[in-house]
Parts: structure tokens; sequence; C-alpha cells
């Protein structure tokens, strides 16, 4: 008795890259888990605006961790010290130790970068 085996790559490939296949549930499961860790590291209410998802890109499936608050691009690299002034207001109103506290000029310190997503990525390999 004989036997006739016969590999076709382009339709295992093809296969493997089917939506809903094994290759994209283990991606979607390490993205998944990037993104959590991610929002372990986000400061403050950043955790609520972190997302996942699964996209076809250039070389195949791809998953990709979002952060859509409006300051993400501020921590993640750092602001040099600087001024603020207010825009439409005489002064500035804001909390200091539970009082309220107005200024017309506050010199910001500046903040650290935090890389919590390129750590996130590290951490979810």
């Amino acid at each position: 008795m004989s036997v006739d085996v016969r590999i076709d790559p382009g339709r295992i490939a093809r296969l493997l890259r089917l939506r809903g296949g094994i290759v994209e549930r283990r991606l979607a499961a390490r993205t998944r888990r990037v993104a959590d860790i991610a929002r372990t590291l986000a400061p403050g209410s950043m955790p609520a605006y972190i997302d996942w998802h699964i996209e076809e890109g250039p070389r195949g499936l791809q998953g990709v961790v979002t952060c859509d608050h409006p300051a993400t691009l501020y921590v993640l690299e750092g602001t040099r010290p600087h001024i603020i002034r207010p825009r439409r207001a005489k002064v500035l109103r804001f909390e200091v130790d539970g009082r309220v506290v107005y200024s017309s000029v506050v010199h910001h310190p500046g903040t650290r970068a935090n890389n919590f997503l390129g750590r996130a990525l590290r951490l979810g390999r």
C-alpha cells in the first residue's frame, strides 16, 4: 500500500491567515494582553482610553493598541518646563491640597517621559 501526500504551501498560508483562524486568535490574545498591561501602567484617566484591534497590514495581520486620550503624546514624550497663561479668562483656577487657588501665570516644571505603551509591549512578549 502506498500513500501520496501533497502539500500546497500557498493553501496552508491562506488557511493560516484566514479571519478567525488560529493565527488571528493567537494574535488577538497577545494584543489584548499588551493592552491590559498598558492599562495598568497608564497614568490618571488614560486607561479608559486604551483600546486594541486586529487589522490587515502590508505583511498580513497585525495587532494595534491605541490610546485616544488628548494628552497621550505629552505623557509618552514628556514636556519641558513652560509657562501657562489663561486664554479666555483673566486668571487660572485650580486646586492645590484641597484649596482653590487663583493665579494669572503658572510656571510648570515639565514632566518626565512615561512611555507606558513601549513598556507594555516589552512586558507583553
